[in-house]
């Protein structure tokens, strides 16, 4: 297993109004994050807050190439993030304890934070069709070049953790600085958005390749 420390390249917030950020996702351009009652679209560049939508958010969000999924206690909402309108909604399998949220294989992955789960669902019915098991607490989750990575935050130590898809042994570890929590997590380009919880903050943490 390979571990090694976690690279930070830039931190964007705190920002006003947010007390909280929990899901990360990236569309290409954006980096939407969910606040308790809004998404919010970050330009990486400018690190400014471009528009907000208004949605219950207070756990993973995803983009699946053309909406965005967000989890909002016991739902998982299908959102048209031109307009803001939820097209559709199902049930997160944890019944309100979710955590992470990404979009792969044509599927949505949903961390289960105390349960220590990834459960792979169809995002039609919302029903299971596969979960890995970890052996830490299970906070954001992104898949990327086939790989899929979780984060995790347990006795004030934050990780991001790349694991067997089949089994949940870890394959790679970063560890973060010590007291950087990481809430939601994405891939995107050469780095991994994190959400960073009660700080206020994402985090851009750059991402190994290889």
């Amino acid at each position: 297993m390979k571990k090694t420390q976690a690279t930070i390249l830039r931190e964007y917030g705190p920002f006003p109004g947010v007390d909280q950020v929990a899901g990360v996702t990236f569309d290409g351009k954006q980096v939407w994050f969910a606040a308790g009652d809004k998404i919010n679209a970050l330009d990486p560049d400018s690190g400014q807050v471009a528009r907000r939508i208004d949605v219950a958010a207070d756990a993973g969000t995803a983009f699946d190439g053309r909406h965005l999924w967000q989890i909002a206690e016991k739902r998982i909402h299908k959102i048209d993030p031109r307009t803001g309108k939820v097209l559709a909604t199902i049930p997160a399998p944890g019944q309100g304890c979710d955590s992470g949220l990404t979009w792969a294989e044509g599927t949505l992955w949903v961390g289960q934070y105390q349960e220590r789960k990834i459960h792979q669902i169809d995002p039609a019915t919302g029903r299971i069709l596969r979960t890995v098991e970890s052996d830490r607490f299970v906070t954001g989750v992104t898949w990327v070049d086939g790989a899929l990575w979780h984060a995790t935050w347990e006795n004030d130590q934050g990780e991001l953790r790349r694991v067997d898809p089949q089994s949940g042994a870890v394959l790679e570890r970063l560890e973060m600085p010590a007291g950087k929590m990481v809430s939601g997590l994405e891939a995107g380009g050469d780095r991994f958005y994190c959400g960073g919880g009660r700080s206020g903050k994402v985090r851009a943490v750059r991402r190994p390749v290889g």
